[in-house]
Order: C-alpha cells, then structure tokens, then sequence
C-alpha cells in the first residue's frame, strides 16, 4: 500500500492518494520519515528562564516572615497587587519542589508520640469491659439496650441487663460488681459478638 501511495503522490497529491488507498495520512507521514532511534533532543531553555539569582531572591521572598505562611497563588497576587511581577504560580511551586519547600515552611515544633493506654489482665477477673447492643422489640421500631459485662481475660459474661432505652446514668453510678446485672456463665469466643445474648 505504501508503494501504491507512493506512485500517486505525483499525480493527484498526498491527500487525495491517502483518500484513495485508504491509508491514514499521519501513518504515511510517519513511515516517510523513517524510525527515530537514540532519545529525544533536549529542549532548548526559554527564553525568559529565570536566572540563579533570580531564583534565589524569589525563594528568600517566599520564606520571608511576610510570605511564609502563605500559599504561592497568594504570593502571587500579592505581588501583583504592589505591581510586581518575578514568576507564575506553577513556577513558584516547581522551585518550592525542587528545594522540598512544598510544606509548613516555619518552624513546628515537635511532639512526641501519644502512647495509648492498654488494659493487660493476667488472670480473670481483674479486668472488667462492657458493651451495649441493641435488640429488636416486638413491634415494629421498638428496641431494647442488651448490657454486656465481659472479663477480658477469660471472655466469660460476668452479667448482663436488658434496658427499654440506653442510658448514661447505669455506666457511671453502677458498681465495680455485676449484682445490678444477671450472672451468666456464657463464655464468648473471639467470634462471637460482645452484644450477642446468652
């Protein structure tokens, strides 16, 4: 097909031979050209790249306490504000990223890591944790709050309790000992949920 191409190129042109053969003109274009082998040239430098001092005056301005806190586009609109111009927006952050800048820029000050505080139990019953679970009531929209009390050592439920309605009160004014509740030797498995009833 490219011969073909090729023989009516002088005659009637490449489009109308493209048309006529039904090859694509960028295929025809491109294979005329031959492959192209090595990497591609290096792009030439605009002509309005900024210069080394540039650059650095135009980073000393962006961590300047005026403009340390600000984000570039506001920078930016700064500066044309006092009728200055040094770079656009995307060439700030391209230098605030070559410099690892694109961060909080002042000083933070830092904090050790917070320890969360963990219950260890070594044998049973020294520590106690306790769930509400919600069960379905007779009639439609009706619910009960199903209290579970669960010795995290053993996973046994030391008591539990079916409320009409949860209430903060219970948690706070009940006492470190399950006789509010009923006593129930059901022992939960890892699988089984703290809310199930036994």
């Amino acid at each position: 097909m490219a011969a073909t191409v090729g023989e009516l190129i002088p005659i009637v042109g490449a489009r109308r031979a493209c048309q006529l053969t039904g090859r694509s003109r960028a295929s025809h274009h491109r294979h005329a050209q031959g492959p192209v082998h090595g990497p591609p040239a290096p792009r030439a430098a605009p002509a309005n790249k900024l210069t080394d001092e540039e650059v650095e005056a135009l980073l000393g301005l962006m961590n300047s306490p005026e403009f340390v806190d600000l984000a570039p586009a506001q920078i930016w609109a700064i500066l044309l504000d006092h009728g200055a111009y040094l770079a656009s927006i995307s060439t700030m952050y391209r230098l605030l990223r070559t410099r690892d800048l694109l961060r909080e820029r002042r000083r933070q000050a830092t904090h050790p890591a917070r320890v969360r505080p963990e219950l260890v139990a070594r044998e049973p019953n020294r520590v106690w944790s306790w769930d509400i679970s919600k069960l379905r009531g007779p009639t439609k929209g009706v619910y009960f709050d199903l209290y579970v009390i669960i010795d995290i050592f053993s996973r046994y439920v030391v008591g539990w309790m079916v409320a009409p309605t949860e209430t903060a009160d219970w948690p706070r004014s009940s006492s470190p000992t399950p006789s509010p509740l009923r006593a129930s030797p059901v022992r939960c498995s890892p699988s089984t949920p703290t809310g199930a009833r036994p």
